[in-house]
């Protein structure tokens, strides 16, 4: 039998009626008080390339940031939102999470990186974009409450085989801002007088590295993996060397790092313990 239209119409309207009352409904009343935002890591990149090709390889390509930052104009870039997983961290370790690209949201910053080796030269920041990527810290930290200690380099997540955003981004100045911790100038200091004359083995160096949140071997024996961590750890907190080998000032600032009493944020103006 054919239907006429206007009974076809009608037909139409109550099949559609009738699916509506079959539609899920979710009572949203009530909200749990134990939640947080899924995001608890920000990393920070460098692109190795210019602004055009950063942008093609992170819009077109398999890996992806949340963000993109240029040099020149200093523009800020939103290319994945943040409730969005974006590839940047890859095979990455922080603080015993292995799986980072799922609680965390990756800047990339363009930046021509290193001259090819690891040890070697790095290209310096713009004061300008700098600023910019201050501000975006700042913002992504206080929306999603993001804990100081977890605003790292992707050299920090994976320091074997990245070393972003290297020795010449200015990690203090964020420790300026507010935005990450830093070791006590005066303790280490003193500390690496101290160990000067007597600098710990290996074994602590791994321990204290392990402690602070890098993936480390512990066996031991200072060879070619525990050299790059160390290193990542140098570009960080002591960017005017950063060969990896283990020393009385690295040595220092991985006890301020891991101390209670030596690694201070600084809050209202005033340096304050951390923990």
């Amino acid at each position: 039998m054919t239907i006429g239209r206007p009974l076809g119409v009608l037909f139409c309207a109550l099949s559609l009626a009738g699916c509506a009352g079959l539609r899920l409904q979710i009572d949203t009343r009530y909200e749990s008080v134990a939640q947080s935002s899924r995001v608890q890591v920000l990393v920070l990149h460098y692109t190795v390339s210019d602004f055009e090709s950063s942008l093609r390889i992170l819009t077109e390509g398999a890996v992806s940031s949340h963000y993109l930052v240029d040099d020149d104009p200093p523009r800020i870039y939103r290319l994945v939102e943040e409730d969005r997983l974006a590839r940047h961290a890859g095979s990455s370790h922080w603080a015993g999470d292995t799986v980072l690209n799922p609680a965390s949201i990756g800047i990339e910053i363009v930046n021509a990186g290193h001259s090819g080796d690891r040890f070697g030269d790095y290209a310096p920041y713009p004061e300008a974009q700098i600023d910019q990527v201050i501000r975006l810290v700042r913002d992504i930290m206080t929306r999603h409450d993001i804990a100081p200690h977890n605003v790292v380099g992707h050299s920090d997540i994976a320091p074997q085989r990245k070393q972003d955003p290297g020795p010449r981004f200015p990690w203090e100045r964020l420790a300026e801002e507010g935005l990450i911790p830093w070791p006590d100038r005066q303790f280490v200091a003193q500390r690496a007088v101290e160990y000067a004359t007597a600098l710990p083995d290996v074994a602590w160096f791994q321990a204290q590295l392990d402690a602070w949140g890098y993936e480390v071997p512990r066996h031991g024996e200072f060879d070619e993996e525990t050299r790059h961590v160390i290193s990542a750890f140098q570009m960080k907190y002591r960017p005017a060397r950063y060969d990896g080998q283990p020393d009385a000032e690295t040595a220092a600032l991985l006890e301020a790092v891991n101390s209670p009493r030596a690694l201070l944020i600084r809050k209202q103006g005033r340096w304050q313990p951390y923990r």
